[in-house]
């Protein structure tokens, strides 16, 4: 889309509006006592996005220049706009969105309450490069309590890689099958988004510390995740069985992991009881 697809009148709506619903101290600015009208100032948001107050006037009043695309990504960041708003911020100003630099890491309350709400289910949240994001209590019988792990060590693709090579992760054909397909999917996640730090630093160190990690990526194997079943001799809890399915979030491109146990199977019979562990 070129300039020529400007709508003065729809950016002007949508800017004050924006601007309406943000407070101060989400942007780091102190309250104050005389506000008239909820939200940020004019000059403020134009302070935020290092542009002159009477050019942000003008954009509001609908009767601004064309902004450029570095007008617009500093408009985005000052107003804190979601994927889904910058996208929209640009097509109303006659702009393509520029790509996604890199995977969502946004969690929406709403999907926090459901992975919360699956109480006998195991549930983790994980964004493109396999990040951990969000999850449930059941999880943390699989994947550790992550409440006591740095956010940047929350990463699937990179446990999987520090097992030794004693482990039976290495032996058992269903855990191989996810591992090859997580490595194929974070392919795909690089394509995607070639211009992320995160992900090019987490491939980098795992060519450079996994020789397994740098023969499976030497395949160049692209697929999306697919659900596998795995049976898991957990050490605390016994022999395990269920179904590893992968739910893709498209809006984020995040991926939500849910072990569904056979109804009725013992593994079933066991997630209810941690269920009711959990609750008591």
């Amino acid at each position: 889309m070129t300039s020529t697809g400007l709508r003065r009148d729809e950016l002007a709506a949508f800017l004050r509006s924006r601007r309406a619903r943000l407070r101060p101290a989400e942007v780091g600015l102190p309250d104050g006592v005389r506000r008239r009208t909820p939200g940020l100032r004019r000059q403020e948001v134009a302070q935020l996005a290092g542009m002159s107050v009477d050019y942000y006037v003008r954009l509001e009043q609908g009767r601004g220049p064309h902004p450029s695309r570095q007008v617009l990504a500093a408009l985005a960041r000052a107003l804190l706009l979601t994927r889904d708003e910058r996208e929209y911020l640009f097509r109303v100003a006659g702009e393509s969105p520029p790509p996604a630099v890199g995977p969502s890491r946004e969690v929406g309350a709403g999907l926090r309450h459901f992975i919360d709400a699956m109480a006998e289910t195991p549930a983790y949240l994980v964004d493109a490069s396999y990040q951990i994001l969000a999850w449930n209590r059941l999880a943390t019988y699989f994947v550790g309590d992550l409440a006591t792990v740095p956010p940047e060590d929350r990463n699937m693709v990179r446990w999987m890689f520090r097992q030794p090579a004693t482990d039976t992760h290495w032996t058992d054909p269903d855990l191989l099958r996810f591992t090859r397909s997580s490595v194929a999917d974070l392919r795909a996640a690089y394509g995607r988004y070639p211009h992320d730090p995160g992900l090019r630093q987490l491939v980098t160190e795992l060519l450079g510390t996994s020789p397994r990690f740098a023969g499976l990526w030497a395949e160049h194997d692209v697929e999306e995740r697919r659900p596998v079943v795995k049976r898991v001799p957990h050490p605390d809890l016994g022999p395990l069985e269920f179904e590893c399915r992968v739910l893709h979030v498209p809006e984020t491109d995040q991926r939500l992991i849910v072990y569904v146990p056979e109804p009725g199977s013992p593994t079933h019979t066991v997630f209810r009881r941690l269920a009711e562990r959990v609750r008591s």
